[in-house]
């Protein structure tokens, strides 16, 4: 796992605010939602872990450095 510095953690909290929708690109857990699936941004935490409620039900963090997901506008 990578650590973040503070302008980083900064930068991803304004591009992945509360209320966000986003896509998931790729995530590397066996019991991760299949990519392509949407979900809503609850929060980013300290460590830069994108905290996500998925459309699947589905709570699995998008993890810095390791996960992948993109921001999308619906």
């Amino acid at each position: 796992m990578r650590t973040i510095n503070k302008h980083a953690l900064e930068a991803l909290r304004k591009s992945y605010p509360r209320g966000a929708r986003v896509e998931l690109l790729k995530m590397d857990d066996p019991q991760a939602p299949p990519v392509g699936t949407k979900g809503t941004v609850i929060a980013v935490d300290d460590i830069g872990s994108i905290l996500v409620h998925w459309d699947n039900g589905s709570g699995l963090n998008v993890v810095y450095g390791e996960d992948s997901a993109r921001r999308i506008d619906e």
